[in-house]
This record gives C-alpha cells, sequence and structure tokens, in this order.
C-alpha cells in the first residue's frame, strides 16, 4: 500500500466492501496500519462481525479542541448493468480513477488520511486531529449510530468535516432523513364475494392519497428550503381473486432544520389513522450550521470560497453521518467537502478525478493546519 492519496484510494478500492455484508474489517485494519506507523494512537471498535470502526487521533492538547475527519468504508453494490472496468482495480484512464467507492467515498478516505500524516509532516497542527472512521453507513448510518451508542472516547471536537462527495466545494448542510415502513391488514375472502373481506389494499391507497397530500405546515427553512415527502415502494395482495389480507408502503420524508424529526412522525400517525401501523427504520436530523461562524470561514478559507457562494451556501441532497456525529457532538460546525462528484455516487464505472483527490489533500491539510 503506497503512502499516497492515489496508491491509498487504489488499495481501498481494491477491498471489497460492498454493504450488504460489509466486511470492513480488513480495510479498517489496513488504514489503521497506516496511521499508526506515522505516529496515531489508534482503536478499532467492533461493529458486527467482520466489521470495524477506526478511531486514530494525533496532536491532542489543552490549548484547543481537535477537528475531526470522518468518511466510510461500505459501498453500495455495483448495479445489475456490466462495468466497462474493473470495479476492484482502481484502473486509471484520462485523469479519472476508476471502481466501486472512488467517489462514495474510499477516495476522500485515503484523501484524509494522506492529509492526516502530511499534516504532521510539516508541523504540529493546534489542537490536532481525530479520524472517525465507519463500517455500515450505506443502509441509514447504523455503524455512526452504534458507535456514539457504545463508544465512550469521541471526546469533544471544534468542528466536523464529513468527506462525502462535493467536487471539493463546501457544504453546510443537508436534510435530515425519517425512513419509515408502513403496513395495513385486513381479512382475506374470495374476491367474488369482497363484502365478507377486508381489503388491506384500499386502507393503504387511501393512506398514500393523505400522504400525497400531506403538510408539513412549515416555513422554508433559509438554508434548506422545504421538507419534502415521497412514497417509494408499494406491495401487496396474494393474487387476483383474493381479498388482500396485507398490503404496505415506503415513506421517505427528507425534512429540514426547522422542524423535528419526531413531530413530523407524530403528525403522519395522525394523519394516517389506526388502519396503518407505523415502522421506523431511520430517524435522523438535518445537518444545519450558522454560515459564520469561525470554523465554516477557515473551511471557505482553505477551499478559495468566493464571497458570492459564501451568501449562497451550498447544501447536498443526500444524508451523511454527520447527521448523527453533529448531534453527538453537540451541535458543533459541520461541513460536507470530498473529491468526489455527486452525480457519480453509486453509478456504473463510478470515477474520482485524480486531480480532485490531490486537491482534497491539500485543502484538508490546509483546514488542519489553519482553522
Amino acid at each position: 500500500m503506497k503512502n499516497d492519496v492515489i496508491g491509498l484510494t487504489r488499495a481501498l478500492v481494491a477491498q471489497d466492501t460492498i454493504n450488504p455484508p460489509g466486511n470492513e474489517a480488513s480495510l479498517a485494519l489496513m488504514v489503521g496500519k497506516l496511521l499508526a506507523e506515522n505516529g496515531f494512537k489508534v482503536e478499532y471498535v467492533p461493529f458486527g462481525p467482520d466489521r470495524l470502526h477506526v478511531i486514530a487521533e494525533r496532536g491532542l492538547d489543552e490549548k484547543q479542541l481537535p477537528i475531526v475527519f470522518t468518511g466510510h468504508f461500505d459501498t453500495v453494490p455495483l448495479g445489475n448493468q456490466k462495468w466497462t472496468m474493473d470495479p476492484f482495480a482502481g484502473e486509471i484512464k484520462d485523469g479519472k480513477i476508476y471502481g466501486r467507492g472512488t467517489t462514495d467515498m474510499k477516495g476522500a478516505v485515503a484523501a484524509m488520511t494522506i492529509a492526516a500524516i502530511e499534516a504532521f509532516e510539516e508541523g504540529t497542527p493546534s489542537g490536532g486531529i481525530r479520524l472517525v472512521l465507519t463500517a455500515g453507513e450505506e443502509l441509514g448510518c447504523q455503524g455512526a449510530m452504534d458507535l456514539v451508542k457504545t463508544y465512550t472516547g469521541l471526546g469533544q471536537a471544534r468542528g466536523i468535516i464529513v468527506g462525502e462527495p462535493t467536487g471539493n466545494i463546501p457544504a453546510i448542510g443537508h436534510k435530515g432523513a425519517l425512513y419509515l415502513n408502513l403496513e395495513a391488514t385486513g381479512i382475506t375472502a374470495h374476491s367474488s364475494m369482497p363484502q365478507l373481506g377486508d381489503n388491506a389494499i384500499y386502507k393503504v391507497a387511501r393512506a398514500i392519497v393523505r400522504m400525497e397530500q400531506f403538510d408539513f405546515r412549515q416555513q422554508e427553512d433559509p438554508l434548506l428550503g422545504y421538507s419534502t415527502i415521497n412514497v417509494g415502494k408499494v406491495s401487496g395482495g396474494l393474487n387476483i381473486n383474493s381479498v388482500p389480507d396485507r398490503a404496505g408502503f415506503t415513506i421517505d420524508a427528507r425534512i429540514t432544520s426547522n422542524l423535528r424529526n419526531n413531530e413530523v412522525l407524530e403528525q403522519i400517525k395522525k394523519e394516517l389513522g389506526n388502519d396503518i401501523d407505523v415502522e421506523v427504520l431511520v430517524n435522523l436530523p438535518a445537518v444545519a450550521n450558522d454560515p459564520d461562524t469561525a470554523f465554516i470561514h477557515g473551511v471557505y478559507d482553505a477551499c478559495g470560497t468566493s464571497d458570492a457562494e459564501r451568501k449562497a451556501p451550498k447544501t447536498m441532497p443526500y444524508l451523511t453521518d454527520g447527521s448523527v456525529l453533529q448531534r453527538a457532538y453537540g451541535g458543533i460546525p459541520t461541513v460536507i467537502i470530498g473529491p468526489g462528484e455527486p452525480q457519480m455516487a453509486h453509478k456504473i464505472d463510478e470515477y474520482c478525478e485524480v486531480s480532485k483527490l490531490e486537491q482534497a489533500v491539500d485543502i484538508y491539510k490546509k483546514i488542519i493546519c489553519n482553522t
């Protein structure tokens, strides 16, 4: 494994950490070994069979709190279409490095690891660094949630950098997520005598119409806009000539910082009534920041962000471990910035530009040394 961002990215991509099942342990040990060899105190936190988180620290002092850099080891499946490039080879072509996870987000993990090592080769950054590298992010940040519940060594921090793909443009927020599985039950009967049964699909159909018309009763969030709701999957029924006794659907609600997820959940339950059972799959708050904090301005300075861009802060549409960690660290400033391009995440022939990886190392080092 090479001690440079391209070599490290290729080494990480070569490890199959598709989730499910994840199997992030070997990759976690690889990164942890590199960090330990370069003076970091490294701890491995278990997260199920063959799954590990990595917590690595260096240079912590009593004068200033450290910066937390966070990324995840797992990736999504390859998809049903055939790749034209080997998804685990890290092949480089036309200035792009290809493979599953190059953009989301092994490239960023490599960049923040190399930046952390090089920052201490050039001096002693005030406050130091803590890397929080997680297993199990892709299915709803379960790994980070388990980490904050079971691990007591997260300490304090002055800011968080989340390495999700932004094309190296800093983003200071994203909506929270409320994923729900909803189900109705009924009584089966022959379809020629529907009056003898209780049709679960009709209950679900009425519920879906109510969700299409759902009113968040919200004002526009100045950073994140408006909350949204989407019904993404519907299921139910046994066959054409039976009254269905079970039906279900899913909801993905994306919620801004001016609403509380649990209040929205109770509003949904009230709207749907007793006919629908509600199971919560994911319940994570928005990431939101005051753009005028010193840490945010320090990140903007490291990125060369213009005055016009600062007046119209960038936000991202996707969910990140920042939802979990910002809350765990008491609401500290949290910025999403990584070398991948958002539109390449989860795609066939995923790639990250080599120049963006190298730029990310430089940006991360400036954040470490100057923010």
